[in-house]
């Protein structure tokens, strides 16, 4: 695992890339390289994970290609074999390499793992770069004046080239998704590759390409072959996942998707965070889990702390504001973790691709009727009470954009300042993309959620709380072959009634107690509110700064839930971090 960056075009220097490859440091703390030549100039930053000797590290020549990579490739042996000839390492950075330059770019087809990486060729001058299929590996680009183009794994490597303008559009998609979707960032002139495309740079024309889209057919429907069929494949990917040269562990929650993972290894390192709220913490049901599954288990408690010092440190981790609370209790989960290990399995994916969430229940059977319309204008909109009437007054789309997202339509007219909103701006775009009135509901928000939660909330989240330690993070029920599988699946194979993931259930009911897991879904998040109320002062001055740069309307507002306080600490610390302020006041 590795952080990346490079430059293309007459602005590449050596000077330059050494400061954009030291604001990876964090990513590829054991070795550094950079590729410099007329009009090109590579940086990489090594997290050795396999072949640690000196033969792995990066920037990669071979021939006319050079490459700089980030990420695992799971069936690197396989592919090496087939190859042939002679290697110079055991890293599956050269496999790749040699793969291209036999295949070239269509040799991403035939990846299996998480990956993002740019190819220079020099006697082309032409630039080559994926990202994996679900994006678990993140990779932005930037276009340059001079028709050059610059490139990192993550946004503060270009900062070092300027800092653009704040995009508005972007700050008030954050309160409609708690995070700016894909392919924009928080700054005008800076892009993220979307998953599963790669780009093409040569003589300063970019061309994207989208290189893999799942199927959306109902193939499978009977429910012993299916169950079969993944136990298999589940055992396999998570075995496969497992390939290291250093030591590896695993995330448990304690919930039904981290559990499955344990459950196919052979008495696994494992990781759980325990929180001093109960209705937050799982630490005990993880610890009965691990002692059945026969795990080393370690729990890390975290209690009341300094929530004015962890947001400062949260905005230098995430480049761009991102309110997911639960991002800041993986970093903490991280942090325990990497004093053992190095490499960590986590239970990403299980519900997007399982129809676990609550709202595969609620949203296809709760009916808009006339009182909840009614009852919109009763209560203040952002209260407990006005949230539920107004996710029970909409439909389709609208209301599964309010189970997602941490403020509904109402509620952002009444919390934002009038220049932040636009009659003819359509928030609800990103998911828009991903919303199949085609499928049956619930193959329709199982689509939903793997193209667009999953993508660019559950993901990033661990990736940058997980770097940020030098922790390398692979979410096995990720793997392109689960998600084709679980998107083949007919909904009677998903769901029963209220409870979702059943193909996981199925599969740990051989291996756990019931009691283990047949209980309601806790997850991963943090007790904000309750932390606040040892700084009662926080949120308040947080709200004033955002008033003053009119991004909130000038008026007091009192926000309900954990979710909604930490996006607007999170929006304040980032702007007031960044420097923003002064130019939105």
């Amino acid at each position: 695992m590795c952080g990346l960056c490079g430059i293309v075009g007459p602005g590449a220097d050596r000077d330059l890339i050494t400061r954009m490859n030291e604001a990876l440091v964090h990513r590829g703390p054991d070795a550094a390289g950079l590729f410099c030549d007329e009009g090109i100039a590579l940086g990489h930053r090594r997290l050795s994970i396999l072949d640690l000797s000196e033969a792995g590290n990066q920037p990669m020549t071979l021939g006319d290609l050079t490459i700089v990579y980030n990420g695992e490739l799971y069936n690197y042996r396989q592919l090496r074999s087939e190859l042939g000839g002679e290697f110079h390492s055991e890293s599956d950075t050269e496999v790749l390499l040699r793969l291209f330059l036999e295949e070239g770019p269509s040799c991403v087809e035939r990846l299996q793992g998480m990956f993002a990486f740019a190819i220079w060729d020099q006697r082309k001058r032409a630039l080559f770069a994926a990202r994996d299929p679900l994006g678990i590996k993140p990779l932005h680009y930037r276009l340059l004046p001079d028709r050059g183009i610059a490139f990192a794994s993550e946004i503060k490597a270009l900062l070092p080239l300027g800092r653009p303008a704040l995009e508005r559009d972007a700050l008030r998609d954050f309160f409609t998704y708690k995070y700016v979707p894909t392919p924009k960032t928080i700054y005008e002139s800076i892009e993220k590759l979307p998953p599963a495309h790669a780009l093409h740079f040569r003589e300063g024309e970019l061309e994207l390409q989208r290189y893999w889209q799942a199927s959306s057919s109902t193939e499978r429907d009977d429910p012993e072959a299916a169950q079969e069929e993944f136990e298999v494949l589940l055992k396999e990917v998570v075995q496969a996942h497992t390939i290291s040269d250093v030591p590896l562990g695993v995330f448990l929650s304690g919930g039904i998707d981290s559990s499955a993972v344990t459950a196919c290894l052979e008495s696994p390192q494992t990781f759980n965070l325990g929180f001093d709220v109960g209705s937050h913490d799982e630490s005990a049901i993880a610890e009965r889990v691990a002692r059945q599954l026969g795990a080393r288990h370690q729990t890390l408690q975290a209690t009341g702390f300094d929530l004015d010092s962890a947001l400062e440190q949260f905005v230098s981790i995430y480049d761009e504001p991102f309110g997911d609370h639960g991002a800041w209790a993986m970093f903490l989960i991280a942090q325990c973790a990497r004093q053992e290990v190095s490499v960590a399995l986590t239970g990403e994916g299980g519900d997007e691709l399982f129809a676990g969430y609550h709202w595969y229940h609620k949203h296809p059977t709760q009916k808009s009727h006339l009182r909840h319309r009614l009852a919109l204008h009763l209560f203040p909109p952002l209260s407990a009470a006005s949230r539920s009437a107004q996710r029970r007054a909409a439909t389709g789309l609208e209301r599964y954009a309010m189970f997602l997202g941490p403020f509904t339509p109402l509620q952002k007219s009444s919390l934002l300042d009038s220049r932040l909103q636009g009659p003819e701006y359509d928030d609800l775009w990103f998911y828009r993309r991903a919303w199949r009135d085609d499928l049956e509901p619930i193959k329709r928000l199982q689509w939903a959620d793997v193209h667009s939660y999953l993508t660019d909330d559950m993901l990033p989240k661990v990736d940058r709380a997980t770097m940020a330690v030098s922790l390398e993070a692979r979410p096995p029920l990720v793997d392109k072959r689960i998600v084709e599988f679980a998107l083949s699946l007919s909904p009677r194979l998903l769901r029963d009634g209220t409870r979702g993931k059943l193909p996981l259930r199925r599969f740990l009911d051989k291996r756990l107690d019931r009691e283990s897991f047949e209980r309601p879904k806790i997850g991963f998040s943090m007790p904000v509110r309750r932390w606040l109320r040892s700084q009662p002062g926080l949120l308040r001055r947080a709200c004033e700064r955002l008033v003053r740069a009119e991004v909130l309307a000038a008026r007091r507002h009192r926000v309900h839930t954990n979710e909604q306080a930490w996006c607007l600490l999170v929006l304040d610390r980032w702007l007031e971090h960044n420097e923003f302020y002064r130019g939105l006041s």
